[in-house]
């Protein structure tokens, strides 16, 4: 049986590192085999038709900019809220051709966010909140392109870039 492919939104290295800096920092180190991400889907289906579909639909889709507007609580954990018109129709427009092999998680509206802190006591998470509150402005970066990856059981393998056209 084939491993779960997990689709997420490539962004710019500037935003990139901020966010892995900041996951760096804050999440568990034993648990934190991923950098940061937006996770589009978290298990398509790994075919080959999948890989020819996302080179098609990436290549249509304009590089387009992304707004982090509010720091939120996930509870044992922090993230960014991220919010773009063009993200939330991406997303849909991917779930419409991949709707005959999307999870039940999958077929959800997304609410957007990359996560900087995970399973930790909820008082942690509220004290990093805050600190991130003290100090937090809104602010955009560029949605450039899909990164495809393998679930392998926790950590992910790096299958590949799909660019938006630039």
């Amino acid at each position: 049986m084939n491993l779960p492919l997990v689709v997420t939104l490539s962004i710019s290295d500037t935003a990139q590192t901020y966010f892995d800096d900041l996951r760096r920092q804050h999440f568990p180190k034993e648990r934190n085999y991923l950098n940061a991400h937006l996770t589009l889907f978290n298990a398509l289906p790994d075919e080959p038709w999948i890989f020819e579909e996302m080179q098609m639909l990436a290549a249509d889709q304009p590089v387009f900019e992304v707004k982090v507007d509010q720091i939120i609580s996930l509870g044992g954990g922090t993230a960014f809220k991220v919010v773009a018109p063009e993200l939330t129709v991406l997303h849909r427009n991917l779930q419409t051709h991949f709707q005959e092999s999307l999870t039940n998680q999958d077929k959800q509206k997304r609410n957007f966010h990359i996560t900087v802190q995970n399973k930790v006591e909820p008082s942690n998470a509220k004290d990093l909140q805050a600190a991130l509150r003290s100090t937090f402005e809104p602010f955009c970066f560029t949605a450039d392109g899909i990164h495809l990856w393998r679930y392998l059981g926790g950590p992910w393998e790096f299958i590949r870039t799909f660019p938006f056209n630039s």
